[in-house]
Formats: C-alpha cells, sequence, structure tokens
C-alpha cells in the first residue's frame, strides 16, 4: 500500500511560518507535520510515501537527504574519506519525493503522481496539514468492502466560538467551550483512492475537491468513513498552537505509534 501526501501548496493563512518554509515543514515538538503524518500511516505497516512538492519543495528534499544522518550516531573519518554508522532510529520508510509544479492545483498534483501508483489496486492519499487517529486499517478495510473510486474519512471540527443554552428569561444554563461545530461531517482528508479516479482529473488547473470529488459523488462513487475521534488541522498558528500544546503535555491524540 502506497500513501500520496498534499505538500506543495502556500499555505498563506499560516503566512507566519509559511514565509520561511513549506507548510507541511512546520514543527510540532521539533518535528515537521508531515512526519507527524507520515508516522500516523507508518503505525499501520504503511511505509511506503509518495510527496507531491511544489512551494520551497526542496527545503523537504533536504529534510528527508539528511534525516538519517540527524537520526544516527556516526563515525567521519576525514582522513580516509569515510563514515561509519553505529546507531540509527529512523524508520522502514520510502519516500519518492516529486516536484507537481510551483502553482499546480491538489488534483493537478494528484494527477501528476498517478503514475507511482498505476499498479495498485488502491492507494492512500492525504493532505501535509492535519492529524488525526484515524484507524487507518479499518479505513482501507471499508474501501475493500464497499467497492466504489473513494473513501473518505467524514470528521466534525470543533466549533470556533463557545456555546450558550440560554432559558427564556435570558439565564445561561450550560457553557461549552468549542464543542463540536453545527454538527456537519466534512471532508477530514485520510482518503483512500482507486486509480480510476485519474479520469477525473484533467490537467494541472484541476482541483480535486471541486468538479473531480463532485461529479465522483454525484455518480454514486464516494463513501464516508465516519470518524467521531481527534481530527485537527493546521490552517492558522492558533491551530499550531493548539496541536504544539496538545504534544507537549504529553496527550497528542494523533500520537498512535508507541
Amino acid at each position: 500500500m502506497k500513501v500520496v501526501i498534499l505538500a506543495g501548496g502556500l499555505g498563506s493563512r499560516l503566512s507566519e511560518e509559511t514565509t520561511l518554509r513549506p507548510k507541511p515543514m512546520v514543527e510540532i515538538g521539533s518535528k515537521p507535520i508531515l512526519w507527524h503524518i507520515m508516522k500516523i500511516y507508518s503505525s499501520f505497516g504503511i511505509n511506503d510515501f509518495i510527496i507531491c512538492l511544489g512551494y520551497k519543495g526542496y527545503m523537504i528534499k533536504e529534510f528527508f537527504a539528511n534525516y538519517f544522518l540527524y537520526s544516527s550516531d556516526v563515525t567521519f573519518d576525514l582522513e580516509n574519506g569515510t563514515t561509519e554508522c553505529h546507531r540509527s532510529d529512523v524508520e522502514p520508510w520510502r519516500v519518492t519525493l516529486v516536484d507537481t509544479g510551483a502553482d499546480t492545483m491538489t488534483g493537478g498534483r494528484l494527477r501528476r503522481v498517478l503514475p507511482f501508483v498505476k499498479d495498485e489496486e488502491m492507494f492512500c492519499f492525504t493532505y501535509g496539514d492535519g492529524v488525526a487517529d484515524v484507524n487507518i486499517a479499518e479505513l482501507i478495510d471499508f474501501h475493500k468492502q464497499h467497492g466504489k473510486l473513494v473513501s473518505l474519512t467524514a470528521v466534525q471540527p470543533t466549533g470556533k466560538f463557545g456555546a450558550l443554552a440560554i432559558d427564556e428569561d435570558t439565564t445561561v444554563l450550560s457553557f461549552a467551550e468549542k464543542p463540536k461545530g453545527d454538527g456537519r461531517w466534512v471532508n477530514g482528508g485520510f482518503l483512500v483512492l482507486s486509480p480510476g479516479i485519474g479520469a477525473y482529473l484533467k490537467d494541472d488547473s484541476t482541483i480535486w475537491e471541486r468538479e473531480p470529488l463532485e461529479t465522483i459523488a454525484k455518480e454514486g462513487n464516494v463513501a464516508a468513513y465516519k470518524h467521531p475521534g481527534f481530527w485537527q488541522s493546521m490552517d492558522t498558528v492558533h491551530d499550531r498552537a493548539i496541536l504544539e500544546d496538545l504534544w507537549a503535555k504529553g496527550s497528542a491524540p494523533w500520537k498512535v505509534w508507541g
């Protein structure tokens, strides 16, 4: 099983961070959020990643080029020009980094990496800016069972404001700090796709979440895997602060690995 991760957008709503680096490289607990996402999949035995690069993609390439070195104890014999590795904590990952263009839209990026998954019966697909405690194994089984082209993880985001329950005489009966939103389910990423979706991807200007996904849904080929657990995207500095706080406290729900 392979995982395609979108990591090429500008991340303009997080400009305080993304003027310096691509959004997937913004750190949570000293590791890029991209690393956290990959660890989620790796905890389910999925270690083959295809990452769609765009904005400042060279920084993601540099991260993986140096990852083994930074995660290992090494001896450099400068006189003889040799390097000896003593210990390494790196994951068993295979990472394919594909430059999918600076201005390419989400569907266009997916279209450009389809050659890397053409022989797969299905593959995972997600965004490089969101984490969750989704059971990936159950999601894959769900996709196998219904036989549709697309399985997406449906989530209910937390509301942005506190909610009040008020009686007829204006007495506040209860207050809930940022409860679940309006009850609607939204696309939380963490999808499983069948390669047939390629027929709906026209060119670099294609936005996956619009015409392709809308058309496939109208044809009855999209199924929603409802995930009532934790999910959080990192769209703003405030979102990053939430994730950083959870990680610092040792209570990050998305840390499903040992």
